[in-house]
């Protein structure tokens, strides 16, 4: 029977209103079939026709292979994942066997899968962990990774079910998109995406591009610049808004660089551009924090993981800047020659469903950019973890001695501690801290990452101290030492409230796994960044309440879904232009259609030309012309638009709305950059070096770049120069007010 509460949310149309009774009585019918099914020597071809036969086999698989009997309620997340439904599942409960089964289900209907996951570790983990159960039920799996060979790609993307991390598939996308041969095409039409840990994915990676470039030359910064400004004194010299996402210099800061440069600043907009980058990397991005340098590289952190973010870096300017900062040689930089969003990654699936353990906090936001509902799956046991009150403070000082003294009293009883910090400095304060009050501490953060297994594993064993920095996506569950029962089991303290109540629901969720016992409880001051960045304004000094904290994580969870929606209104007109632009170039590549172009513009010279080389050879230098100028055109029109958003937020001082604007100037640029492709590859081919041998590229000057090479860029988090004036004066007006 449904909750009052199921059914008011399911007559709302709230997120986790989906009915699970229909999944339920198909389990049950299950139960009843199970001591047939357990008595056959062979497991009969499994088929997704009968429901309820499919979750009898595929039980009884899982058993024999891997030694898992799924639980009822993993038979349910998997049935509500068969219907294209997010299955939110709690911490334990075994959402990758749940996974995998559903995967197998829909691979059994001849689609072909992808299980997304937020890393290569836990694709390959789980790809190799599943493997049994999916040859058993004679389904083919494979796994990509960073150090996949093209070759082993597709032999991957061969195969029924494949597992990748967003990354990969998505750079595996964007590099299929400058092929200029079917046989090198590595990614297969997309069938079904099965999202793992779906909120982290499709929400919180859902504002970071995945970017294919080229021609990359060293970039680099003004060192000088970076000097400037670490000389520069907060709140005399330069200041930063309520939310500290903005930094600009004050009428004392702008006389002191004009005097250091020699120049009227706003009469030299690079150089003004090169101060602003500079004052930015030294006042609002901070080491160990949001970024730390290893191997001599600057390395960006995941802020709702707290992992290093591979491949990832900020725009250019900004990365150069930081770079400066650390004075480290400048990285490579390039030109992009596309990009994709997560979202649209994602969307390029006919059938989409997912799994994680905090879904309905976003199912606003999956409904609203994945059409994806929320099935709430109940766990198996009922959660017996103990969550206290948090303990509230008004100055950062005595929260981090109230935290380390509550560390030592309850290691003292041999109970273990997960402690979850916001960032990897304060994991290695903490540690330190720790180390002088002669306890030991495991430290799992962004610098030792590749550790994390190993760690979480042991997390659960009498006395251990277990410092991590984020636990969302960390795969591995945290299993309970000999006599920690008696203990009252994990205790999971967060050193302060994160900007998302999912990151401390999923903190929380390491503790009372499968019913075992557990506590948490958090520590929050009123120093802390949620606090001082997001309600300052309705803070006046003491001990901050509970009501405050509350309403502080609903303002920054309000400020990124703005953000993430913002990012979508500015990227759908782009992303139908890319898909129109798709399919030009997939008729050019797999057709003759850039031949019939060409030979339709330039008849005279088409004739002589195929007389003298053959239709074939001919054929083939029409379609490596139109691609080439195809794809060169596209990477303008992608710089064009970059130029012209980080500009049109101007135009909103004229009372006009920027996206519109956008909108309006972007539509005829696209036009623009057909009749470019159309008359580019016309004059190419009335001049270009044909022979029997073929087309001539370096004669033609059509030289591709001579390396391409992937990463994800940080949207610049400050936005742009514009939108930087335009939340200032809007800061000075509420104050006024």
């Amino acid at each position: 029977m449904a909750s009052i509460t199921q059914l008011i949310r399911r007559f709302l149309e709230r997120p986790g209103s989906i009915d699970l009774v229909p999944f339920e009585r198909t389990v049950a019918s299950a139960g009843a079939r199970e001591e047939r099914i357990k008595g056959l020597a062979e497991l009969p071809e499994p088929s997704v026709d009968d429901l309820a036969e499919f979750c009898a086999i595929v039980r009884e698989a899982a058993h024999r292979t891997l030694g898992l009997r799924p639980y009822d309620v993993q038979l349910v997340g998997m049935l509500a994942m068969l219907s294209g439904n997010v299955a939110e599942m709690a911490t334990g409960e075994g959402k990758t066997l749940s996974g995998a089964m559903a995967a197998a289900g829909y691979a059994l209907q001849g689609k072909r899968v992808h299980v997304i996951s937020v890393n290569d570790y836990l694709a390959q983990r789980d790809a190799e962990w599943m493997g049994p159960l999916y040859e058993s039920l004679g389904v083919s799996v494979g796994w990509i990774a960073e150090s996949s060979t093209p070759q082993e790609r597709r032999a991957a993307y061969a195969k029924d079910v494949t597992y990748g991390s967003v990354s990969e598939i998505g750079f595996d996308v964007l590099r299929d998109r400058t092929r200029t041969d079917v046989a090198e095409l590595v990614v297969p039409e997309p069938g079904v995406a099965l999202v793992d840990e779906a909120d982290s994915v499709l929400v919180d990676e859902a504002r970071v591009p995945l970017v294919l470039a080229g021609a990359a030359d060293p970039g680099g910064a003004v060192p000088e610049m970076a000097a400037l400004v670490r000389q520069l004194v907060k709140g005399y010299h330069y200041e930063l808004d309520d939310q500290a996402r903005n930094v600009h210099l004050t009428g004392k800061g702008i006389d002191t660089v004009e005097q250091a440069l020699g120049l009227a600043l706003y009469d030299d907009a690079a150089t003004l551009t090169e101060v602003n980058l500079a004052l930015h990397a030294h006042a609002l991005l901070t080491k160990d924090v949001d970024y730390i340098v290893r191997d001599g590289r600057v390395h960006l952190i995941n802020p709702s993981r707290g992992r290093v973010a591979l491949l990832q870096r900020w725009p250019d300017g900004l990365q150069a800047a930081v770079e400066a900062k650390e004075a480290l040689s400048p990285s490579e930089t390039g030109e992009i020659l596309d990009s994709i969003t997560v979202q649209g990654l994602i969307t390029r699936y006919p059938e989409r469903c997912g799994m994680t353990g905090t879904a309905v906090a976003v199912g606003d936001q999956l409904r609203e950019f994945y059409d994806l509902k929320v099935a709430v799956v109940p766990s198996n046991r009922p959660c017996v973890r103990t969550d206290a009150p948090d303990r509230l403070f008004e100055y950062a000082m005595e929260k981090d001695r109230a935290l380390v003294e509550e560390i030592v009293e309850v290691h003292a009883t041999g109970r273990p501690i997960l402690i979850g910090t916001l960032d990897v400095a304060e994991s290695e304060r903490l540690s330190l801290t720790l180390s002088g009050r002669g306890l030991e501490c495991v430290v799992l953060n962004a610098k030792n990452d590749a550790e994390e297994a190993s760690i979480i594993a042991r997390a659960g064993e009498r006395g251990a101290i277990t410092v991590s920095t984020q636990m969302a996506g960390r795969g591995t569950d945290i299993r309970l030492g000999e006599g920690v029962d008696e203990l009252g089991g994990l205790y999971v303290i967060g050193s302060g409230r994160h900007t998302s109540s999912r990151l401390d629901d999923q903190l929380r969720g390491r503790a009372g796994r499968q019913g075992d016992p557990g506590g948490s409880v958090f520590f929050v001051s009123g120093e802390d960044d949620l606090i001082t960045h997001y309600v300052a304004d309705e803070y006046a000094k003491g001990v901050p309440d509970q009501v405050l904290v509350g309403h502080a994580q609903r303002v920054a969870e309000g400020v990124n879904m703005e953000i993430h929606r913002n990012t979508w209104r500015y990227t759908r007109l782009l992303e139908h232009h890319r898909s129109l632009v798709l399919g030009l170039r997939e008729k050019a590549l797999r057709g003759r259609s850039a031949a019939d172009a060409l030979a339709g513009a330039v008849p005279e010279r088409w004739a002589e030309l195929e007389e003298e080389v053959g239709a074939e050879v001919l054929q083939e230098a029409a379609r490596q012309i139109v691609l080439f100028h195809l794809d060169r055109c596209w990477a303008d029109h992608l710089a064009y638009l970059g130029e012209l958003r980080e500009g049109i937020h101007l135009r909103a001082l004229g009372r006009l709305s920027p996206i519109d604007e956008f909108n309006k100037e972007a539509k005829p640029a696209y036009e623009r950059m057909l009749a470019e492709i159309e008359s580019r590859s016309i004059a190419t081919f009335e001049t270009a070096p044909i022979t029997s041998e073929g087309l001539d590229l370096d004669g033609a000057g059509l030289n591709r770049p001579t390396a391409t090479w992937t990463y994800l860029v940080q949207d610049n988090p400050f936005g742009t120069e514009w939108e930087r004036i335009l939340n200032r004066l809007a800061t000075k007006v509420r104050r006024r007010r």
